[in-house]
């Protein structure tokens, strides 16, 4: 409006100086002067309007950003409203399928492996390979954590009860601070170098201590620690079983306590103490076991190593000849090195070793393989599809050395999917594998196993 009033103040003055202008000696020049300053005007109008218009524009536009921006913010408003009211607030859903292929030399088989039932048992050429598994991790704005993670038939649960889908139900309740927390539910082990999950084992099988010297999962209640490098975890549970049995009264002890040294560099020591089934007695009896592990990692290398120790009162797979029972123990080591051979490509090499021949072997779990019968005569047994025990043609009082040797490939797709390839050789020194082709009983077993992993 200033310019506005100023230009009509302009064309007042010229009209005066141009009348003035036409009754003066050389009022024509000055006549052409008037005009000059006419069009000027005229163009400081124009430019107004256009100001004007612009600036009208602008403030519809701003309005209509406005009114855009509000209508967004009752959008946003009600969709956070109706994902708290639904529960999916600060909930993570995460999973993950591997099918796999495996042929098997000892037992004559070769095929696809995916989400089949293990009626037979869990042995180390099927343990938890080929799986299928769903993940939701959700947090309460308390700070509790709730983690529950399915997987049919390949699961802790399907371990421990043989038909349970639950790999783990488990709540993480913080304390006086986020870094002191109660757990309790059903939580899977945490002893060794090595994860169940495909996405996080390098290999697809998993190393003899992890498959014969450790549980499956606890049931129970604990607590989890964190101060500065150290992480301690320690639970009163059930060890592979929901629930105790008529009679059965002691809880397990267990406990993990991890130190990272650095981003390369960590160790990490486990334990378990506690009453287990023992089927030689029909009654539970005392166990322990003990591991110790560690990594490092730097650059294109990783190496990963844990050493085991282990036993089981009355626990051994043959008795004396009067039907006393030994107790089992064993001493185990295990070892992986890993190189980038690329960005994408890793090349893995796996050895183990279970010291286990003292009075017929036996690990954890491998209880009532022998019977003693009731007229007082023993039938003396073996695990032939996983090579533990003695060799029962020869002497069945020392049990068979376990060791395995394993070469792999491991090539990342993409971020969400892997190839995994390898080849294990496992062999004792007794024959304890059930060839079945043959039927004879062997020393060694040969497995090539390849797998897909695709997560999300």
């Amino acid at each position: 409006m200033k310019t506005i009033r100023m230009t009509a103040l302009s064309v007042a003055l010229l009209m005066s100086f141009e009348a003035a202008s036409a009754q003066t000696p050389g009022g024509q020049d000055q006549s052409k002067e008037i005009q000059a300053l006419r069009a000027r005007v005229e163009e400081l109008e124009k430019e107004a309007r256009a100001r004007k218009a612009a600036a009208a524009e602008a403030a519809q536009g701003a309005a209509a950003q406005e009114r855009e921006l509000n209508r967004q913010m009752v959008k946003t408003d009600a969709l956070e409203t109706a994902q708290e009211t639904n529960g999916y607030k600060a909930l993570k859903l995460s999973g993950y399928i591997e099918p796999v292929f495996i042929y098997n030399q000892r037992q004559n088989r070769a095929g696809f492996q995916f989400l089949n039932q293990q009626s037979d048992g869990y042995a180390y050429d099927t343990s938890f390979m080929g799986s299928a598994v769903l993940d939701l991790l959700k947090e309460t704005d308390s700070g509790t954590q709730w983690h529950l993670t399915l997987s049919p038939n390949r699961g802790a649960g399907s371990v421990m009860d043989g038909k349970s889908i639950i790999q783990e139900a488990s709540v993480s309740i913080p304390l006086d601070s986020p870094a002191r927390r109660l757990i309790a539910g059903q939580i899977p082990d945490w002893s060794g170098y090595e994860y169940q999950q495909p996405t996080l084992n390098p290999l697809t099988s998993h190393n003899l201590l992890y498959d014969f010297t450790a549980p499956v999962s606890f049931v129970g209640i604990g607590l989890d620690v964190k101060v500065d490098k150290w992480w301690i975890r320690s639970a009163l549970a059930n060890a592979n079983t929901p629930i105790r049995k008529a009679n059965e009264r002691s809880p397990s002890w267990a406990f993990r306590i991890d130190y990272a040294k650095g981003e390369f560099v960590g160790f990490g020591f486990a334990s378990l103490l506690g009453k287990q089934p023992n089927l030689n007695t029909g009654s539970n009896t005392m166990a322990y076991l003990t591991e110790l592990d560690g990594f490092f990692t730097r650059g294109d290398l990783t190496l990963q190593g844990q050493i085991a120790i282990g036993g089981q009162r009355q626990g051994a797979i043959t008795p004396d000849d009067d039907g006393t029972w030994h107790d089992s123990r064993w001493v185990g080591v295990s070892g992986l090195f890993g190189y980038m051979l690329t960005p994408r490509l890793q090349a893995l090499v796996r050895a183990d070793y279970i010291q286990n021949d003292s009075h017929g072997g036996g690990l954890f779990g491998t209880t009532g393989l022998s019977k003693v019968n009731a007229d007082g005569t023993i039938s003396y047994g073996y695990d032939g599809r996983n090579g533990i025990g003695p060799d029962v043609r020869d002497d069945v009082s020392r049990g068979a050395n376990r060791y395995a040797i394993t070469a792999g490939l491991k090539y990342a797709f993409d971020k969400a999917t892997t190839l995994k390839v390898e080849y294990r050789l496992d062999g004792a020194d007794r024959a304890v594998f059930n060839d079945a082709k043959s039927g004879d009983v062997k020393k060694t077993n040969s497995l090539l196993i390849a797998s897909l992993v695709v997560a999300f």
